[in-house]
C-alpha cells in the first residue's frame, strides 16, 4: 500500500502518483527482506526503480503489447508454451514475492487466472485450491506425456520458488515419471529477493529430481548480498547448476562497470552468466529499454576484461513468438589476400590464414577488404 511504502520510504512526489496508478495485473509487492536493500533517500537507485511503480507504465509506446513474445499464441494446454521442438515453458504459478516492473508476463501476475484458474501463492494453501491448481498442473503434465520430442522443461510463472516444498514435490515428482523428459529447469528469482526461502529442507528435496537445473533471476551487483551468497551455496552444494539471466534495463545496468561488477559477482556465487536480455516491448516499458546496440557495446567493452565464463549471450527475445535471438559484437574487419583479418578486444589487428574461408567467403558477414588495404595488419 501507499501507507506501507511511505512508512519505510521517502517516496517522491513521482512515485507516490504512480503508486495510485499502478495497474491491476501487476501490484506493488516488495519482500521485507529486499525492501531493506532499497535507497529511502534515493528514488533514482537501480534496485528502488526495478520494484516501484512508475508513471511511465501508463503510457503505451508503439510496438508494445501486453504479451510481446505471442506465449498466448503458443499454448497448446492453459499455463503451457510450446515453441521450441523439443521444449515447454509451464507456467506453474502467477504469483511472485516481488513483482519486477518489467515484467515481461505482467498480464497474468497478482492473482489474474492464467488459463481460467487462479494460480497465485494463496492457490496452494487450502484443500481445495491446491486441488484445483493441480489439475490445471495435470493438463500441462498430460500434454507433455503425449508428446515424445518434449526433452526438457522449464518451470517458471511466476516464481515456481514461492509454492510450498510439497506442492514442487508433487510436480517434479510427476515430471520425472515422463520417460522422454530428460532435463527439467527452474526459474527464480527468490535467491534474489527471498533468499531465506532456500532451506537446507528444499534443497533436500531437489536434489531427489536430478537432473535439475537453475536460472536465477539478478539485474544488479547490489543484490548479491551474504543472505544471497549463502542461498546460491545450498543450491550449488546440492549439485544443481546455476545460471543467471539478466534483463538490460535503462538507468539501472547499462554501463559496463556495473554489469561486469554484476557477472563477476555471480561467479563468485558459482552462478554462471548466461542470457543478457535486451528489455521485451510489454505496455509501459519504454523508460526501462535501451537501443538494441548498447548490450551489444556492453559485451564489447567488456571482452577480454572478463574471464568468458563471465560473459552472457545477448538476446532479443523476439516479438510474436520468434524465440531467442543472439546479437554479438562483429570482430571480423573481412579479408586481406588469403588472411582472415580480426580485432581483439584492444582494438589490435590480427591475420588468420584462411585460404578456404577467403576463396568461398564462407565467414557469414564479411566483405572483402578493399585492395588498397591489402597492406594493414
Amino acid at each position: 500500500s501507499l501507507e506501507r511504502a511511505a512508512g519505510l520510504l521517502d517516496l517522491s512526489p513521482a512515485e507516490t502518483s504512480a503508486m495510485g496508478l499502478t495497474r491491476a495485473t501487476l501490484p506493488l509487492a516488495v519482500t521485507p527482506y529486499y525492501a531493506r536493500l532499497l535507497d529511502p533517500k534515493n528514488p533514482a537507485q537501480p534496485l528502488r526503480r526495478m520494484v516501484l511503480p512508475s508513471c511511465w507504465e501508463a503510457v503505451r509506446a508503439p510496438g508494445e503489447a501486453d504479451d510481446p513474445l505471442g506465449e498466448d499464441g503458443h499454448s497448446p494446454v492453459p499455463g503451457l508454451v510450446h515453441r521450441y521442438p523439443n521444449r515447454v515453458l509451464f507456467l506453474v504459478t502467477d504469483f511472485c514475492s516481488t513483482y519486477c516492473r518489467y515484467c515481461t508476463r505482467s498480464r497474468q501476475m497478482g492473482g489474474v487466472a492464467v488459463g481460467g484458474v487462479p494460480v497465485g501463492g494463496a492457490s496452494v494453501t487450502g484443500a481445495g485450491r491446491q486441488d484445483s491448481l493441480r489439475a490445471r498442473w495435470q493438463k500441462g503434465l498430460d500434454y507433455i506425456a503425449r508428446t515424445p520430442e518434449v526433452e526438457d522443461v522449464l518451470l517458471s510463472g511466476g516464481d515456481p520458488l514461492t509454492m510450498p516444498d510439497e506442492a514442487l514435490d508433487w510436480l517434479l515428482t510427476r515430471l520425472r515419471a515422463i520417460k522422454h523428459v530428460r532435463i527439467v529447469r527452474i526459474g527464480t528469482k527468490v535467491p534474489a529477493v527471498l533468499p531465506m526461502r532456500i532451506t537446507p529442507a528444499l534443497t533436500r528435496m531437489l536434489k531427489k529430481h536430478h537432473p535439475l537445473w537453475m536460472s536465477l533471476h539478478f539485474a544488479h551487483p547490489d543484490e548479491l548480498t551474504d543472505d544471497t551468497r549463502r542461498a546460491c551455496a545450498r543450491l550449488a552444494d546440492a549439485g544443481i547448476p546455476l545460471g543467471s539471466q539478466t534483463v538490460l534495463l535503462s538507468g539501472v545496468n547499462d554501463d559496463p562497470g556495473v554489469l561486469g561488477h554484476l557477472f563477476q559477482g555471480l561467479l563468485s556465487l558459482r552462478v554462471r552468466p548466461y542470457y543478457l536480455y535486451q528489455c521485451d516491448p510489454i505496455s509501459g516499458s519504454a523508460h526501462f529499454r535501451t537501443p538494441a546496440a548498447r548490450g551489444v557495446e556492453m559485451l564489447r567493452a567488456l571482452r577480454g576484461r572478463l574471464s568468458g565464463y563471465a560473459l552472457p549471450t545477448f538476446v532479443i527475445d523476439a516479438p510474436g513468438g520468434g524465440g531467442k535471438i543472439p546479437l554479438a559484437p562483429d570482430y571480423t574487419l573481412g579479408y586481406s589476400g588469403s588472411d582472415l583479418l580480426l580485432q581483439n578486444y584492444a582494438g589490435g589487428t590480427y591475420r588468420y590464414p584462411d585460404p578456404a574461408g577467403a576463396a568461398v567467403k564462407s565467414v557469414p558477414g564479411l566483405v572483402m577488404v578493399p585492395k588498397a588495404n591489402k597492406g594493414a595488419a
